[in-house]
């Protein structure tokens, strides 16, 4: 167990900004953070981060909360395991205690196989660091490749023994089930037989974006030409090949920093860049490139530069990856390496001067890359050079920002000694094609919609109660310990009995007043969640006799945290569509706040006698009785009219 006194040193030192920022390139946006969304496909930013309120709200999927919140939502870690990373992060000391066997067993699936995976990319290391053979064989390899110790140790490389079951046995050994050493694809079982996955090869661990083992990748050591040259673990329900990219928790700071991202094919090119001193590099694994990676990048940088091997095979293959990347709206340059050369090969053969160099020196946009690439194929046949100009065109069709199109066109124009009109025209069909064929799917998706809504989709009742008690929970979190001028209408009866108001003028502390009020009437939340924040907020006014954010924002109970932040965070939503900027100027509520108060539980008191009264007439005919209790009703309908007086007379 984790003591509470190392829980709240990680709260009070922790920084949402910059925990979050390791994964989300956040911009500023006023007081806060915005960004967008880890969880969803988006273009617009829907995610925002207070640093002064210390919380996050995405606001496309609803998910919200604090630091360790987003680490367990968005890594999929346990409370501890989040406490644990955030600990190691800002350098705090936690002290563990052995897990139990019952502890260990309670681990969920996941987490076992991150646990496996942990250990095996330890054991790797400590086998090629350590061990005679390890060194001759898997350290040497390294060496021979120009790695430096600084660097082994950065990527965590290791090495497995040419052994048939030397890891699986020692995984036994120490209390790690066989069925999460096959599920991760570390140990292949055949019958009653085990092997190791991996023997006979060094190891790239590959890590998820906040530095979790996901996999690995090995390279033969040996001439076998039956055996594969790389082998990466198998899909799992903790690696999709497909989703990550080598490097990312090395690069993701020096990403965002640069604000660039280099991509490259394999391990060993991104490990010589580091070495290098370019750090802002992730690579594809070999694999073809996928809309999941470049969204895994575009959460740091809406730039990429993309870097193709001198082989001009490759290149055409590779340069398929660049519509893609486009229509993900990012900035594309493109790289290539002199022939025969790759970035591993030129980072070795060059200073790290003339490597950066080089880089800024030949980046070209994609448009440039493309006319240079096919244009020796298309030399002076006009049917060629006319296939070459669509295929730009194209790519031009991907982008989504109108903006950046028509700049392209008139490049490419330019370049290609043709007509933007033409070009323009052509651009036209393409984009009318595109959304033809997208209008059709969407007509077909819609239809279909439509024969299920006209049998089931009926209007819902708007639960006005809900929406009053999630208002007195929000004026509660915002402005309950301010204290303000409230008030009270005091009626006054005269010598010949005819009633009248008199206003009074009282100092009240918003939280007290609304308990108070509520008290009076003896309202009950009736929405569980706003129900439990209610009674956590009267908790801490009973005992410290003020509200503290703080303990409801990391509370616990997930639900009240999840509650609270989302009211928090409401409250900055419109900075996301920066309406000042704009000349929409939002309303300072603590200017009207007294109003607010005791509009709140006016109308709380009028939807709840509605109630009642409707409660009253259903009940008489559920009986099927003749009589109705008339003088209660008019009772609670001479109160709601009450109340409707006093609500016209509330400033």
């Amino acid at each position: 167990m984790i003591s509470r006194e190392t829980i709240d040193r990680v709260f009070e030192t922790a920084r949402v900004e910059e925990v979050i920022g390791e994964f989300v390139q956040l911009k500023k946006a006023g007081s806060n953070f915005k960004g967008l969304s880890p969880f969803t496909d988006e273009r617009t930013p829907s995610f925002m981060v207070s640093p002064v309120k210390q919380i996050w709200k995405d606001f496309s999927t609803g998910k919200g909360g604090n630091a360790i919140s987003f680490l367990m939502e968005h890594e999929h870690y346990s409370y501890p395991e989040a406490i644990k990373y955030l600990a190691k992060k800002y350098n705090i000391d936690i002290e563990e205690t052995e897990q139990s066997d019952e502890q260990k067993q309670q681990l969920n699936e996941r987490e076992s196989m991150f646990l496996v995976s942990k250990f095996a990319k330890d054991f790797f290391n400590d086998l090629m660091l350590n061990s005679q053979q390890g060194k001759a064989i898997g350290l040497s390899y390294f060496k021979e490749r120009g790695f430096k110790d600084e660097t082994i140790a950065k990527f965590e490389l290791g090495y497995c023994r040419d052994e048939w079951d030397h890891f699986t046995k020692a995984a036994l050994a120490k209390g790690y089930d066989v069925k999460y050493l096959t599920s991760t694809g570390l140990t292949i079982v055949k019958g009653d037989k085990q092997f190791d996955r991996f023997k006979g090869r060094v190891l790239f661990p590959i890590h998820s974006m906040s530095g979790r083992i996901l996999g690995f990748g090995g390279r033969i050591l040996t001439n076998d030409k039956k055996a594969a040259k790389y082998l990466n673990s198998p899909e799992s329900d903790i690696y999709h090949k497909s989703k990550i990219l080598y490097g990312i928790y090395q690069a993701k700071k020096e990403i965002a920093k640069q604000d660039n991202c280099f991509l490259v094919e394999g391990y060993t090119d991104v490990i010589s860049f580091h070495q290098s001193g370019i750090e802002n590099v992730v690579a594809s694994s070999g694999t073809a490139l996928t809309p999941d990676q470049i969204r895994l990048v575009r959460r740091l940088t809406q730039n990429i530069t993309v870097l193709f091997d001198g082989d001009a095979a490759g290149l055409r293959a590779s340069v398929r990856g660049i519509d893609l990347i486009l229509e993900q709206g990012m900035n594309v340059k493109v790289v290539s390496f002199p022939e025969g050369e790759d970035p591993d090969s030129f980072a070795k053969s060059h200073s790290d001067t003339e490597l950066k160099a080089y880089l800024e020196d030949t980046a070209q946009d994609f448009i440039s890359f493309k006319v240079s690439l096919l244009m020796q194929e298309a030399k002076n046949d006009p049917v060629k050079k006319a296939g070459l100009i669509r295929d730009i065109v194209t790519s031009i069709s991907k982008i989504p920002d109108t903006i950046q199109r028509e700049v392209y066109v008139q490049e490419c124009a330019r370049i290609m000694e043709i007509s933007e009109r033409v070009l323009f025209s052509e651009l036209a069909q393409m984009i009318a094609k595109t959304d033809k064929e997208e209008a059709k799917k969407h007509q077909t998706s819609q239809q279909s919609f439509e024969v299920v809504k006209a049998q089931e989709v009926q209007l819902e009742e708007v639960d006005q109660l809900a929406i009053l008690e999630k208002e007195i929970i929000r004026i509660l979190l915002l402005y309950g310990n301010e204290k303000v001028d409230f008030v009270a209408s005091v009626e006054e009866i005269d010598e010949e009995g005819v009633s009248s108001y008199k206003d009074e003028v009282y100092n009240n502390q918003v939280s007290k007043e609304i308990y108070l009020s509520l008290q009076e009437d003896e309202i009950e939340f009736t929405n569980p969640a706003f129900k439990a924040v209610y009674y956590e907020l009267i908790h801490q006014l009973n005992q410290q006799e003020k509200i503290m954010i703080e303990q409801l924002v990391h509370h616990k109970n997930e639900q009240i945290a999840n509650e609270v932040t989302g009211i928090l965070m409401d409250e900055e939503k419109h900075t996301l569509s920066d309406w000042e900027r704009k000349g929409i100027f939002v309303v300072e509520i603590s200017k009207i706040l007294p109003k607010l108060v005791t509009e709140a539980i006016l109308n709380t008191r009028r939807v709840l006698i509605e109630r009642k009264i409707i409660e009253i007439m259903n009940e008489a005919k559920s009986q099927k009785s003749a009589t109705i209790d008339l003088e209660l009703i008019s009772k609670y309908t001479g109160l709601k009219q009450l109340l409707f007086e006093r609500l016209n007379r509330v400033i």
